[in-house]
């Protein structure tokens, strides 16, 4: 099985205080704060071709180039929308959208590479050990 072009997954979240600014590092800024957006964005693009991937398989990110356009309020739903765009052997480039209630918020260019689950674990194991 392989992941196909046109591929997307769409994530839609309500942004609660937790996810402001003012949470992460940017004292009394309460909008949604652009690491979470970054965050969600990638998660998108995991669930948009991870049923597609075979077994043992498993996608990382490599690249995010992310514009975080305008500011959300807290209490807006944000979605955000990861979709496939080209396909290289393992690597896989993603566009990724998001907006608020209101209007777009950001867009990003996104790629993840196709990766032997166990093989990447055993190379991080390796690593850690020193």
């Amino acid at each position: 099985m392989a992941p196909k072009v046109g591929s997307s997954y769409t994530i839609k979240r309500r942004v609660e205080p937790e996810h402001s600014a003012d949470r992460h590092g940017n004292p009394g800024i309460d909008v949604f704060t652009t690491p979470l957006l970054c965050e969600w964005s990638e998660e998108a693009a995991v669930l948009a071709v991870q049923d597609q991937l075979d077994p043992g398989m498993i996608t990382l990110g490599t690249r995010i180039d992310l514009k975080h356009l305008v500011a959300t309020p807290i209490g807006m739903m944000v979605r955000v929308t990861a979709t496939l765009k080209e396909i290289d052997g393992r690597k896989l480039s993603f566009a990724v959208e998001a907006y608020d209630e209101r209007e777009k918020i950001s867009e990003c260019a996104h790629e993840r590479f196709i990766v032997t689950k166990s093989r990447f674990l055993e190379k991080v194991a390796e690593k850690a050990k020193g």
